[in-house]
């Protein structure tokens, strides 16, 4: 009689053979060779030197300065960093490509892409990708609007790659997008000699460039294949959306990564929202391929199955991180899938081949939305299993409890606005956003751990308020046409004029901005060039006509004279919203009951949460006798077959190992910074490492610039 496998060891091999892992084992966890681990996107290495028996002991290994952050606490590192024969390829806040050595952190050569131009830097960078062909071997690199081939071994640029070593990622998207918003912030996957990459656009009100997911031929930068994911005529799809959409819409875009099966030569492609994110009345319909888990054909780019997460997506519900490629064990055989988890805290499971779901879906109804123009779809899916890893409503049980004074703040601030479950239509009275638009699952990732068939991922739930704005009406109110004007290209990131400093959750208040221009320390000139190069997470808004810019530098300076003149080249936007703000009580904490942010094990075999765990601790309430309530969380965990979970993400600044059974937590150190990126792990010379990136800037904390690594003392 033939003897039958254990479910666990069919696990481990079927990631090992099929989740696209070619290279040997033992190889293959001395590096980390990938974004987010391997081309599965598992975020797990089988190193286990580092184990629960002893990383009470870890020490730091070396530290690494970039040397580039702003001190105005705006800047950022989330790079995952890559390890490959010893060497760890990083980015920095300033959007330079390090390259370390891996075992000491110290500097072999670094690519400043902004060395020999006038331009800023502006957004974040999440890692980079690697390609050799044994003689060969080229880093890829997105800042601004363009993708750069970097030689591995020099940190010179590849001169034969593009025009002499870059590619102008705003060409070759179907048609002339001038100045238009386009870069990459996430890298892009390597399969055989094609670079796969998708792009960050504009999602807000106004002119959007499309996220068509293109194939970059590794050596000369040529396009080889494009998946138009708003399609063209005759393409599936075409009639989700209005005839022309085609030609004007944007967004769809995939760019929070993309995973790779090279045994099926297929490449999983999870995409955002059309824009403008919050308003749909100029794209009714379904609008495939907004919000869908794609499975293309890697060679060709062709569509093999797709499945719709948000149907007309109104609530900014991308698909946050790249899908994990795990196996499903169902009466004790194993099936190939993928899992993608969402910002709403779902996990949607499916089989890789055809796209079947793996736990039933249903489509419920959802309410209508009563904004002018506006036709909701009428239906959302919904996974019945697993449960999902965040709350899905906040209803007064739902309101603070750590002081009878926030609970009646909330209380207070929640009159009138819409709340209920999942899919509430973004209105004027303003609409509660529970778990968040930075909620439930994030770019972080989750990982999947083979051993176990468990998924770990990190979770924020914290309410936010979305308020739409009807810019038809504010024609007929006291607004000058540059109060609109800055609505429709500024509010949505710096608020109106009533927010306060500090009300916004990304961006500088308008009230902030003006403080600067009053005390002189923004001149015209500054604001000109943040308007045409960006800084931090704004990008670039070269494409506005010089009018236009003049007329909000002139509302920024409340120059009368100019104001009154206004602007014949106002855009003719319906909707805009008022920004993007965390609902927090009177001292700053997130309006719900804790806890803000956990740490879950999901068994994807029963469709089950194994355990969650508050994920952070805020010392000043623990002083006063509350529980860890846990805080929001940037970065995503790894896990290793020593038993752990490493994360950083916490506001609290702190990296965190867990035992992967219990949550358990082993070991915490402070870093110098806010460790929101997901950490590596490799193995150089018999020792194990642990590397971070602690770039801070999030969520008020302080911005930083270093990579700190830890190993076991000698």
């Amino acid at each position: 009689m033939k003897k039958r496998r254990s479910p666990r060891i069919l696990l481990l091999l079927s990631f090992l053979i099929s989740g696209g892992c070619s290279e040997d084992v033992s190889e293959r966890y001395e590096s980390w060779k990938v974004y987010l681990g391997d081309t599965s996107s598992s975020q797990y290495s089988g190193l286990d030197q580092i184990n629960r028996d002893n990383v009470a002991n870890l020490e730091v290994a070396w530290t690494f300065r970039t040397g580039d952050h702003r001190d105005n606490n705006r800047s950022q590192i989330q790079c995952n960093p890559i390890i490959i024969d010893g060497v760890l390829f990083g980015t920095t806040p300033g959007l330079k490509v390090l390259a370390l050595d891996a075992a000491s952190g110290k500097l072999k050569w670094v690519f400043d892409p902004f060395e020999q131009t006038e331009a800023k830097p502006s957004g974040v960078n999440r890692g980079v990708a690697y390609w050799s062909d044994g003689k060969n071997k080229r880093v890829f690199h997105c800042a601004s609007h363009y993708l750069y081939a970097i030689e591995a071994d020099s940190g010179n640029l590849a001169e034969d790659f593009g025009t002499r070593g870059k590619v102008d990622l705003r060409t070759g998207l179907d048609r002339d997008l001038g100045e238009l918003f386009v870069s990459s912030r996430t890298p892009g996957v390597i399969y055989k000699d094609m670079l796969i990459l998708g792009s960050v656009v504009s999602e807000g009100p106004g002119e959007s460039a499309p996220g068509h997911i293109r194939a970059f031929d590794v050596r000369t930068g040529k396009i080889r294949w494009i998946f138009h994911t708003i399609p063209h005529p005759g393409e599936y799809g075409y009639e989700t959306w209005p005839e022309n959409a085609w030609k004007v819409a944007g967004g769809a875009n995939s760019w929070s990564g993309m995973t790779i099966d090279e045994e099926r030569g297929m490449v999983f492609v999870p995409t955002g929202s059309p824009s403008f994110d919050f308003w749909g009345g100029d794209r009714h319909g379904q609008n495939l391929f907004g919000n869908c888990i794609l499975a293309l054909n890697a060679d060709t780019g062709e569509r093999v199955w797709h499945f719709q997460t948000v149907h007309h997506d109104l609530w900014d519900r991308d698909l946050p991180a790249p899908p994990n490629l795990v196996t499903v064990v169902r009466d004790g055989e194993s099936i190939d899938a993928v899992a993608q988890i969402t910002k709403s805290g779902h996990v949607y499971l499916f089989d890789r081949d055809m796209g079947k779901p793996l736990f039933p879906i249903q489509e419920r109804f959802v309410m209508k939305s009563d904004l002018r123009g506006e036709e909701t779809w009428p239906t959302q899916p919904e996974p019945t299993k697993p449960p999902p890893f965040a709350r899905q409503s906040m209803g007064d049980e739902e309101i603070t409890n750590i002081s009878p004074e926030a609970r009646d703040y909330v209380k207070k601030r929640l009159e009138g606005v819409r709340r209920g479950p999942q899919f509430v239509p973004p209105s004027k009275e303003g609409t509660l956003i529970f778990p968040g638009f930075d909620g439930g699952g994030e770019w972080g990732g989750a990982a999947y751990d083979p051993e176990t068939g468990l998924l770990y991922v990190n979770s924020n739930e914290m309410p936010w308020i979305l308020t739409m704005v009807d810019m038809e009406a504010q024609k007929d109110e006291v607004l000058s046409q540059a109060g609109r004007l800055y609505s429709i290209q500024c509010g949505v990131c710096h608020g109106a004029e009533s927010q306060q400093l500090g009300e916004l959750g990304r961006s500088p208040s308008l009230a902030e901005i003006r403080a600067k221009v009053s005390q002189q320390s923004l001149n015209r000139q500054a604001v000109r060039e943040i308007i045409e190069q960006g800084r931090g997470f704004m990008p670039s808004f070269r494409h506005l006509e010089e009018q236009q810019k003049e007329t909000i530098i002139s509302f920024l300076f409340d120059e009368e004279e100019q104001l009154q003149q206004g602007t014949q080249q106002e855009p003719q936007v319906a909707f805009t919203h008022t920004g993007y703000n965390r609902l927090l009580d009177q001292d700053g904490y997130p309006a719900v009951k804790p806890p803000w942010g956990t740490l879950n094990a999901i068994d994807l075999n029963k469709g089950q949460i194994k355990w969650q765990i508050p994920l952070g601790e805020l010392p000043e309430l623990t002083s006063r006798g509350i529980p860890p309530t846990g805080t929001e969380n940037y970065g995503g965990p790894i896990v290793t077959a020593g038993g752990l979970i490493f994360i950083g993400a916490t506001k609290d600044e702190k990296f965190r190992a867990f035992d992967k059974s219990t949550g358990r937590i082993l070991w915490e150190t402070s870093l110098p910074a806010g460790g929101y990126a997901t950490p590596a792990t490799y193995e150089i010379n018999g020792k194990q490492f642990v590397v971070i990136a602690a770039g801070g800037g999030k969520m008020g904390t302080k911005s930083g610039d270093t990579y700190i690594a830890f190993k076991l003392p000698d």
